[in-house]
């Protein structure tokens, strides 16, 4: 979907001015017209639903007609004329994508909805249009045979390589009834996913458990408790209490609340999101998805959607990746079994007559942590205040890169919550635009991610400055006290801000290769290796700050958080490696799936030694990352790229973790370069060297 998704700034010729029928569309609406707010954001304020699908319309339009034009070019095909034209063809449409598609995980609506349901099959159709049109698939091959000839610079060459594989990734090689087949399946594809993620979303709003005798609140803190009240106040149940299945009303029930029924009861919610056998349900969706999956692979010539996706990332084959996935679950494993044995300990100790269970996991890992660390969650949270994590991301920033972030509240905001930061170099020249958007909301999905609303790119010479995201799901404030955070909320929001960085900072002509536009394996570097930071003495002396007393945080304090780094990582690291093993199992099938999913889960997760007090952190039927969104047969990502952070940092450990020469190695060998080069080059390019696993399993205590 390169061509829908990519956003160039309009080129004479190929934003085609309104036509007189058109007119009174075009004056009403934004993104006919270019914008006039501050570094050219799109003015969130002034777009309305009504807006979306006639720009969505005119955008598939004109780059129908672009594609057109550089078919029947009469000139031989070369570089210029076909391979860049195709890159700048669809500008309209990826502006209004842009928007639309960051609206729709951010600040979706039933309107929103109806309009994403509505395009699926068109958007899908529009894109194969343009891989399967024989006429333009013979231009570019005419173009990739002469590559040698060429004398491309490096990200031009790269620009044709990955143009050619879209094209053949793309179905252009298919022919007669199989390219049909081909179509088909994309479009079907296009609603089954969109379908799977907004029944998670349903099922994610649609759950509170309401608690009316304040006996049940025994063990929670204080915080936790307003939120609740805050939260049955807000859906008109005030006196009581009000927990959902958003990770921060249900996390800290899970650690604290003493109620063991309560937290069974709004664990098991959680975990069956999508398996509950309604409207909602997501079973038979799944099935579909991973057939036609498959199907789609058989036809391109692979033997299952893993290896077609893998293809292009830094694992190359399925194998690869399952070894290294089985190597660390048997590591992982054996420790996760330790940790079971000292809360089951504890448990006995108390006169538990009864053996852990999943949802006791959080509680008693808490109680375990307490004993051996001395260390409450509820201790360090009050030096976590959201303001000065995010003071003490960016302190990071400018220390390593020289960043300065000014508020600019005259910058129009994708949401009310959001703010809007401007990125400067230390000169003061400008880089970019940040949104940060840190709260849950029904509009919302969960989980956090980064986004661009405009990527950086250069255009006829002129250098064209990205506009990024970052959205999460984090505390919320209450009458009596600020947003504070658990330490795992402090790293996910450095893992987004160092996401944020890989797309403000970089350097690339073509908007198909700059910022994140990586293999999938290498996008979680920049952003894996920026929760090191979080954790430094160094770091936290500047932004843990006690929210009443204005204190830094004690330096005992910090010890215990260092110390306590490798705590309950056999858990972490297994409930992780189970939703990637999971994956896997979906995406290396040959033939379709008709076997039940909760019977194809189960044998996954015997066949992996999951042992079942551990839940896999992503069940099948809301695995949002595989079935909607952009990670099939790449979840194990994660921990790929925990091998490079981790080799990476100890790069910035052996010279000091602001030194400015390695930062600069970073900054100019990763975040600058996008993807204009081989990953494993540009890695060694910046440590001299391929990663070292031990660094990791010695971050985790896996050894």
């Amino acid at each position: 979907m390169k061509y829908l998704l990519t956003v160039s700034i309009c080129m004479a010729l190929l934003f085609n001015a309104c036509t007189s029928n058109e007119k009174k569309c075009c004056d009403g609406n934004p993104f006919f017209h270019e914008y006039s707010t501050p570094f050219g954001v799109a003015p969130f304020n002034e777009i309305k639903i009504e807006h979306y699908l006639p720009a969505f319309e005119k955008g598939m339009a004109q780059q129908s007609a672009n594609i057109e034009a550089i078919v029947n070019n009469a000139e031989a095909p070369t570089f210029e004329n076909t391979i860049e034209a195709i890159e700048y063809s669809g500008p309209l449409l990826t502006k209004v994508s842009s928007v639309f598609y960051n609206m729709t995980g951010a600040n979706t609506n039933d309107d929103i909805k109806a309009i994403a349901k509505e395009l699926a099959p068109k958007l899908s159709k529009h894109s194969d249009d343009i891989n399967l049109n024989p006429a333009l698939f013979t231009r570019v091959k005419a173009v990739y045979e002469q590559k040698d000839g060429l004398n491309l610079n490096q990200e031009q060459g790269m620009l044709l390589e990955k143009t050619y594989q879209d094209f053949v990734r793309g179905g252009a090689n298919l022919e007669g009834e199989a390219k049909e087949k081909f179509r088909k399946i994309n479009q079907e594809l296009s609603l089954l996913t969109l379908k799977f993620g907004d029944n998670v979303l349903a099922e994610t709003n649609s759950f509170v458990m309401v608690v009316d005798n304040e006996a049940d609140l025994s063990g929670l803190p204080k915080g936790s408790i307003d939120a609740a009240a805050a939260t049955a106040e807000e859906k008109g149940m005030a006196g009581k209490w009000v927990f959902t299945i958003h990770k921060p009303s249900m996390i800290p029930f899970l650690q604290y609340a003493e109620n063991r029924e309560l937290r069974e009861k709004i664990f098991k919610a959680y975990i069956n999101k999508g398996d509950n056998n309604n409207e909602f349900d997501n079973k038979e969706t799944i099935k579909k998805i991973a057939s036609l999956r498959v199907e789609r692979a058989n036809l391109l010539g692979f033997e299952s959607h893993a290896a077609f996706i893998l293809d292009k990332n830094m694992a190359k084959t399925p194998e690869v990746v399952n070894e290294k996935l089985a190597f660390l679950m048997e590591r992982s494993t054996k420790v996760a079994k330790q940790e079971l044995k000292d809360m089951q300990a504890i448990v006995n100790a108390e006169g538990g007559k009864f053996k852990i269970k999943a949802w006791d996991w959080w509680f008693y890992s808490e109680k375990v942590k307490q004993k051996k660390f001395n260390l409450d969650e509820n201790d360090i949270k009050p030096y976590f205040e959201l303001e000065n994590v995010v003071k003490g991301a960016l302190y990071t920033a400018e220390q390593l890169y020289g960043l300065q972030f000014e508020a600019r509240a005259d910058i129009p905001a994708p949401h009310v919550e959001a703010r809007a930061y401007e990125v400067k170099e230390a000169n003061g020249d400008h880089i970019g635009v940040l949104f940060m958007d840190f709260h849950p909301r029904e509009s919302k999905r969960g989980g956090a991610w980064m986004n661009s609303y405009r990527k950086q790119e250069i255009v006829n010479g002129e250098f064209i400055h990205p506009v990024i995201t970052m959205v999460c799901n984090f505390t919320k404030p209450t009458a009596n006290t600020p947003a504070l955070l658990s330490f795992e909320e402090v790293t996910t929001l450095f893992h987004e801000f160092g996401h944020a960085l890989h797309g403000l900072l970089s350097k690339c002509t073509y908007y198909s290769l700059s910022g994140t536009a990586v293999p999938r394996d290498f996008v979680e570097l920049p952003s894996q290796v920026m929760e090191h930071w979080a954790s430094e003495p160094e770091v936290l002396n500047v932004y843990a700050k006690h929210y009443k007393t204005g204190e830094i945080i004690p330096t005992d304090l910090v010890n215990k958080i260092q110390k306590s780094g490798t705590f309950n990582q056999g858990f972490i690291t297994t409930e992780y490696l189970a939703a990637a093993i999971l994956d896997m199992d979906y995406h290396t099938l040959t033939a379709p799936l008709t076997q039940d999913i909760n019977a194809f889960e189960a044998a996954s997760n015997k066949k992996m030694g999951l042992i079942p007090e551990i839940v896999t952190r992503y069940r099948s039927t809301y695995f949002n990352h595989v079935f909607s969104g952009g990670y099939s047969a790449g979840y194990y990502a994660y921990i790929w790229a925990a091998i490079l952070d981790s080799d990476a940092f100890d790069a910035f450990e052996e010279n000091g973790i602001f030194d400015k020469e390695t930062a600069a190695k970073f900054r100019t060998n990763v975040l600058e370069k996008g993807g204009t080069v081989d990953p494993m080059v540009l890695y060694k390019n910046f440590r001299g060297q391929e990663p070292n696993e031990k660094a990791l399993l010695e971050d985790r205590g896996l050894l």
